[in-house]
């Protein structure tokens, strides 16, 4: 019988230290992040270097929210959806997404950078978002990313505009009719 009482004891103790270290090691870890985040150097500036697995952290779980709510284009891309949507570009996204043949050179010093949506990746002939499913470019323009800079136009422009700019984006690695391009023009 004292066997088992002493064993009791022991594990009873054994579990009271684990709790104790547990919520000890939580008061360190979030006492050390908020010591860190007054006092410490965290990258808060445009040029400052990323926090390690930052784009992980981010992305994860905005590719899940774009899954979950993307939709799919009312209508085909056409000549007079590429114009109209070359209309909008150029009014509301060519000052920081750039246009055929011009970058726009402070995107550089942007963080993260605005990507040039007529401008071939590094790797491979991809055009800017022309790889990325339509309802995806959509849900960008329609809802914007945080701490990005990207705006959400839901309330800037229509429904119809928003899906003409996607649809433009989509096909930006063809060759553009010569109406389209003038519209995209400096």
């Amino acid at each position: 019988m004292r066997e088992t009482a002493e064993g009791s004891m022991s594990r009873s103790r054994q579990i009271g230290l684990i709790a104790i270290g547990f919520a000890a090691a939580v008061v360190v870890l979030f006492g050390g992040a908020d010591v860190y985040l007054r006092f410490g150097h965290p990258p808060v500036a445009a040029v400052d270097p990323s926090f390690p697995m930052e784009a992980q952290i981010v992305h994860v779980p905005m590719r899940a929210r774009i899954a979950r709510e993307m939709e799919s284009p009312p209508f085909e891309g056409s000549e007079q959806a590429y114009e109209a949507g070359a209309v909008v570009y150029k009014a509301q996204c060519s000052q920081c997404h750039g246009l055929p043949g011009h970058d726009v050179d402070y995107t550089k010093w942007m963080y993260p950078r605005a990507p040039q949506l007529f401008k071939k990746h590094s790797k491979g002939n991809v055009v800017g978002v022309s790889d990325d499913e339509p309802g995806e470019t959509y849900w960008k323009v329609k809802n914007g990313i945080r701490l990005t800079g990207m705006p959400a136009f839901q309330h800037i422009l229509s429904t119809e505009q928003m899906w003409d700019v996607t649809l433009l984006l989509k096909s930006a690695d063809h060759p553009m009719t010569e109406i389209t391009q003038e519209k995209l023009k400096n």
